[in-house]
């Protein structure tokens, strides 16, 4: 009786160290858990960036946080679009709500869902760390505000984040656009970036803060979608493409200073997570300042920066994506 106790023991812790190193041995193919933290609504290019994120089995969203002026509508923005493609499952949280200076071109499409309080943003990324430790990537697409107020509240929280990707900063090249006086052609020298600017605090915070950050800077997020290119999105007819065809022509009544060819700085970032071979990282030591300048200064790197990415190779991946075709 004696030895089949003791056999039945060594069974038994047999099987639970087996359970146990299948349970440590993820496979290599399970999706990413990430949470996309976004400004939703100025710009169009968040609309492309969470159309990838949504066309991407290769990512597990926990869920969408909203960042940056007006929070709330934001957030029904992103309820409207999850509940015409399909993905009400996807929780929506409304971050820190500032001061908001731009132009809400969305506004309109995100007033047509039904109006409701939405769950603290912050609290929603603390308590999914907390329960993801070292698992989750946080892809910030907007200002930083979120960001800075989850490292006030609880920064040994956020410091369990397996890393941040972020479009984020101008290193070397500024906005596209007119060329430098007397130099037909040139590109503009670094220009304080939107979401740099918007919150240089949550920037620095970031920096700061221990996580692994990846950046994807102007210099190499400024990917043009033009006519063709946009029309063949658009005419898919799914309910995704759909809605960035609303969502785009909101935009392009909303505001009367941009060009008709979206830049996609945002997926840039959210294609970074899936592919890093198209955007290609160079370690740096990086510095904000108050005005929302992002430089490189000597020093240990601090990021992983993608300063030129493969603009053709993206956009075939993006185009496949959304599209539903296959990848070339």
């Amino acid at each position: 009786m004696k030895k089949l106790s003791i056999g039945l023991a060594l069974c038994a812790l047999l099987w639970a160290c087996s359970t146990s190193r299948a349970a440590a041995v993820q496979p290599t193919n399970a999706p990413q858990l990430v949470i996309l933290d976004t400004d939703i609504g100025d710009d169009i290019d968040d609309a492309f960036a969470l159309a990838l994120a949504l066309r991407s089995p290769e990512l597990h969203i926990l869920g969408i946080t909203t960042a940056y002026g007006d929070t709330e509508l934001r957030a029904r923005l992103v309820d409207r679009y999850l509940s015409a493609v399909g993905r009400s499952d996807i929780p929506v949280s409304a971050g820190v709500p500032t001061a908001h200076s731009n132009v809400f071109t969305q506004a309109t499409f995100a007033r047509r869902q039904p109006d409701k309080k939405y769950p603290d943003g912050v609290d929603f990324l603390l308590n999914q760390i907390r329960a993801h430790p070292g698992q989750i990537t946080l892809i910030a697409i907007g200002p930083l505000s979120n960001v800075k107020a989850a490292i006030a509240r609880d920064p040994a929280t956020f410091r369990k984040l397996k890393r941040v990707v972020m479009m984020g900063g101008s290193v070397y090249r500024g906005y596209d656009g007119p060329s430098v006086a007397g130099q037909p052609g040139a590109r503009r020298p670094a220009d304080p970036e939107w979401n740099i600017l918007c919150d240089p605090a949550g920037a620095q915070a970031l920096l700061a803060s221990g996580v692994p950050i990846f950046i994807m800077p102007l210099d190499s997020t400024q990917v043009h979608l033009e006519t063709a290119k946009r029309e063949q999105i658009f005419s898919a007819g799914s309910p995704l493409t759909d809605q960035l065809t609303l969502l785009y022509h909101q935009w392009i009544a909303g505001t009367d200073n941009h060009a008709l060819a979206p830049t996609l700085f945002d997926p840039v970032a959210v294609t970074y997570a899936i592919r890093p071979d198209l955007c290609p990282a160079t370690p740096l030591r990086l510095e904000v300042d108050e005005k929302g300048f992002t430089r490189p200064i000597p020093g240990p790197p601090n990021a992983q920066v993608c300063l030129k990415s493969d603009e053709a190779g993206f956009m075939d991946f993006l185009l496949a994506r959304i599209t539903e075709t296959q990848p070339k």
